[in-house]
């Protein structure tokens, strides 16, 4: 499936959750780190050397906060309205239920591993919480209701969410593992585009950490 135009989408840059090795997920209020600061300042410069002020890019975001956090950032490169931005509960992250703000380490002292080390992915389902296809669900729901805007896009969102929807915008084939199609991982801070199917990498973030 493809989206009319180019679909620019960014992963927030790191929080405090990140660093502190934190289960985030769906969470709303998980602040940047300075380096996720720079991240997405990095992206913000890209993207203008890119397409200069003012590019007619649609502003898109899930309404956490680190994604809100980068788009401010990245928007005051390209001279973009941040508060004309559309936030869209449909892009969040995958929610972790009962993982939710509990470290890593703790959460898998209770019950082993739970991260794919090739995939980058959990290996196994938050208790209450989502898979891949529940994400590929709310996203497809997200292409449908905008698929008659034409105009490029903008898209702040986050690790596997991203992920999903990059492996749907690309037409990759749903994984019976994950039940959805996803795409490579890439570290925080990056930003890609899909034009008709073909991603770009428009620039490659410094450090990989999971949701």
């Amino acid at each position: 499936m493809t989206l009319p135009g180019r679909t620019y989408i960014a992963r927030h840059g790191e929080t405090v959750f990140n660093a502190a090795r934190r289960m985030q997920g769906d969470q709303l209020d998980t602040p940047l780190t300075r380096t996720g600061f720079a991240q997405a300042d990095a992206m913000g410069e890209t993207l203008a050397r890119r397409l200069g002020l003012q590019p007619p890019l649609e502003l898109w975001s899930s309404p956490s906060g680190r994604a809100l956090q980068t788009l401010a950032i990245i928007a005051e490169h390209i001279g973009a309205d941040w508060h004309g931005a559309t936030r869209d509960r449909r892009l969040q992250e995958i929610d972790v239920g009962e993982w939710a703000g509990r470290n890593y380490a703790d959460i898998m002292a209770d019950q082993g591993d739970i991260l794919d080390p090739h995939e980058a992915l959990f290996s196994v389902r938050p208790p209450g919480g989502e898979w891949y296809d529940d994400i590929a669900a709310r996203l497809q729901k997200w292409i449908d209701d905008t698929a008659h805007l034409t105009a490029d896009r903008l898209v702040i969102m986050h690790g596997m969410s991203s992920r999903v929807l990059r492996g749907m915008l690309l037409g990759l084939p749903i994984d019976p593992l994950w039940r959805a199609p996803i795409a490579p991982s890439l570290p925080q801070g990056t930003m890609v585009m899909i034009d008709n199917g073909v991603e770009e990498i428009v620039h490659l973030g410094g450090s990989a950490k999971p949701a």
